[in-house]
């Protein structure tokens, strides 16, 4: 279902599809308030509120879309910059071997991912073609097998794992509804709509394309089918993935075509598991060691998109500061909200929201609300002119 919803994002039709090379997957955002629902009302009602989350998304996609005159540059630069730093914390666990693992910080685990990310490096630095645009290919490659070495590879989840498995939809029964289940699941698909839409400008700029409010409609509402479709066949809702972003700045390869692939590839993987798990005996310190690299090009096209404003006033430089400031303190110190209701610390203790929505509320601030006495100003240049 990510091979679906990927290829529903990058062709454009005159519904849905925003037509860039961007890949979706399913968002952890939702991890939290999925496990709160089933709790509750079961795993039915978790895929009821998904189904209708994806409407929701498909019904408000044009009218969100209007929303692109709130994201001028020095928005959409400091979007971008605060989803690659918060992403940071997140590869530095996976190098010491994951969240909660009993090895975690050990000399294995540490050699390993700062071996991939020197290889990744070294790669980089003396290839070039080809070779370079796979060079976190090969990395990840490498580091694997150094890993299998160490034993510190696990082939269970391939043994185990059939050779062809056909989707059921609602495999899980059928889906229930309740109010209070839906409105979280809707919360938490307009917070991945706020960081899909600092990918789409992102990847906009990395093709140098003007995403336009028709894009955007379009891009949510394939977001939306997306979400939707993985409520009947099991999956989980859907965001646009910033990982991607980082990995077409550092290989330069920014075609549709190959994205498109990428999704036929994905559903590949889907009928045929036997294969597909081969991509789960990666160590979590091997791709800590790729992310690092990753997640740092999105910090770098962040600062890219930035250094065209930020020197244009101080104004700009106070919005990216607060912005960046808010969005990794979050990440860093999700307790600060700890107290607030559980709806709204959807919100709240994701970095990514944080950092946007105080970069839009500034933006209006500084930039879109008249100061006071600035028509005086005006008219006596003008005089004086």
């Amino acid at each position: 279902m990510c091979g679906v919803a990927t290829i529903l994002q990058v062709i454009n039709t005159r519904f849905f599809g925003i037509g860039l090379p961007v890949v979706l997957g399913c968002t952890f955002t939702a991890v939290g308030p999925m496990i709160a629902i089933g709790g509750q009302y079961g795993v039915s009602a978790i895929y009821g509120s998904i189904l209708v989350s994806g409407v929701f998304v498909i019904v408000i996609g044009r009218f969100f879309g209007k929303l692109v005159r709130f994201f001028p540059p020095v928005v959409t630069g400091t979007v971008v910059t605060v989803i690659g730093i918060t992403l940071i914390p997140v590869a530095i666990n996976n190098m010491g071997g994951g969240e909660g693992a009993s090895d975690f910080g050990s000399l294995t685990n540490i050699s390993l991912a700062f071996g991939t990310l020197a290889f990744i490096i070294c790669m980089y630095r003396f290839t070039d073609g080809f070779i370079r645009s796979v060079s976190i290919l090969i990395g990840l490659i490498v580091g694997t097998v150094a890993a299998a070495f160490m034993e510190k590879v696990s082939y269970t989840s391939v043994t185990e794992a059939s050779v062809f498995h056909m989707v059921e939809p609602f495999y899980f029964g059928m889906p229930t509804f309740h109010w209070s289940a839906i409105l979280t699941m809707i919360l938490v698909a307009m917070v991945s709509l706020v960081e899909s839409t600092g990918v789409y400008f992102a990847v906009g700029d990395l093709k140098n394309k003007n995403v336009q409010e028709e894009d955007l409609a379009k891009g949510y509402r394939a977001e939306g089918l997306a979400i939707f479709l993985g409520g009947i066949f099991n999956a989980f809702p859907y965001t646009a993935f910033s990982q991607n972003v980082g990995l077409m700045h550092m290989t330069g390869v920014k075609s549709r075509k190959v994205i498109f692939v990428t999704g036929v590839m994905l559903v590949t993987l889907g009928f045929i598991p036997k294969i597909a798990a081969l991509t789960t005996i990666i160590p979590s310190a091997v791709l800590g060691g790729a992310m690092v690299a990753m997640f740092g090009m999105v910090i770098a096209q962040g600062i890219k998109m930035l250094s065209e404003v930020i020197g244009d006033s101080t104004e700009n430089s106070m919005i990216v500061a607060c912005s960046v400031g808010m969005g990794l303190g979050v990440t860093v110190v999700p307790e600060l909200f700890a107290k607030l209701p559980s709806s709204i610390q959807i919100l709240t203790s994701n970095g990514i929201v944080a950092g946007s929505v105080t970069a839009i509320v500034l933006n209006i601030v500084f930039n879109m609300i008249p100061k006071r006495g600035s028509k005086t100003v005006r008219v006596l240049e003008e005089k004086s002119a």
